[in-house]
């Protein structure tokens, strides 16, 4: 890091806010917090409202540190309002936040750009759930398009479980998609700048890594290094990297795939606010990078330059 902390200036840490996600983000936010005061950084949390964008402006920050999840943090609504008022913030601009946020249309581009993401269909109103079943076997995932932390996700075993898997993740989103499962592996890959982190293999008890594997529970298993051959590992960063780069995301964030039994892998989704708690994974990631974890966040603040 070249800069020094009185350089930042005033930093407002974005966490809380009205999302699904809001508990987890809170935890996020403050450990950001602390680490950055560690640091010596001016910097300020703010539960965000509807009154942020006040606060802000009146207090007249230097720079935002988003350590919101989900809808409205993670999303490009504060990043577009950030842009209006002229604040520098971390991680991906306003069209890398929503594609990124909007696992539907992150599977359009990389589909375009010949990136591999397991088989999906998208459940819409009247949609032949025997024709869902044919197309993608079961068992299968259903996901709301557009939520985090696995929220609203489920694993449908049978058509009466396909349908109640339906309503509820149409409790958390509108736009609902159903997903081929992927036997294997599930690895996931930490973006920082232009630097691919150490790959984390996830083991967990549960039928998959769910909210509970990822906040709660002390039995997940964090493989890193992950076990895989280097020149694998490597392979993996490099697909990483595109399927972030494809959708306009910059920064920081998190990539997750699963790994079928044959070796092959598929993108599952980009995260462009990944979660910086106790349990959280790119912290584990640049860990093993050599990077502490109030360096990471020094760094992490360091991408609102690019935004200046």
């Amino acid at each position: 890091m070249n800069k020094k902390p009185r350089d930042f200036g005033k930093v407002a840490v974005l966490m809380g806010g009205p999302s699904a996600e809001r508990d987890v983000s809170l935890k996020s936010g403050n450990a950001v917090l602390a680490a950055l005061k560690r640091r010596g950084v001016d910097a300020h949390g703010i539960d965000a409202d509807q009154s942020s964008l006040h606060q802000l402006e009146k207090g007249k920050f230097a720079r935002a540190f988003i350590a919101l999840h989900g809808r409205w943090g993670e999303d490009g609504v504060i990043q577009g309002a950030l842009e209006v008022l002229g604040i520098p913030y971390t991680g991906s601009g306003l069209l890398g936040s929503a594609l990124g946020m909007d696992k539907l249309r992150s599977k359009y581009l990389w589909s375009a750009a010949g990136i591999p993401t397991p088989d999906y269909a998208v459940l819409e109103r009247g949609v032949d759930l025997n024709w869902i079943a044919t197309k993608l076997g079961l068992p299968m995932f259903v996901k709301p398009v557009r939520e985090g932390s696995s929220l609203g996700v489920s694993k449908a075993k049978t058509l009466s479980e396909l349908k109640a898997a339906w309503d509820m993740a149409a409790k958390y989103d509108d736009q609902v998609i159903a997903e081929k499962f992927i036997d294997g592996a599930e690895l996931t890959c930490g973006m920082l700048v232009d630097q691919a982190l150490p790959l984390i293999k996830i083991e967990t008890e549960r039928e998959f890594y769910d909210y509970e594997a990822k906040y709660i529970l002390d039995s997940t298993r964090y493989l890193c290094p992950c076990g895989l051959p280097a020149e694998q590992e490597r392979e993996i960063q490099r697909l990483a990297l595109r399927a972030f780069n494809v959708l306009g995301c910059s920064g920081w964030g998190r990539v997750d795939f699963m790994q079928d039994q044959s070796g092959r892998v598929y993108v599952l989704e980009v995260n462009t606010v990944p979660g910086m708690t106790d349990h959280s994974l790119v912290p584990k990631a640049a860990k093993q990078a050599g990077i502490a974890f109030d360096e990471l966040v020094l760094r992490i603040l360091e991408t609102s330059d690019a935004k200046r």
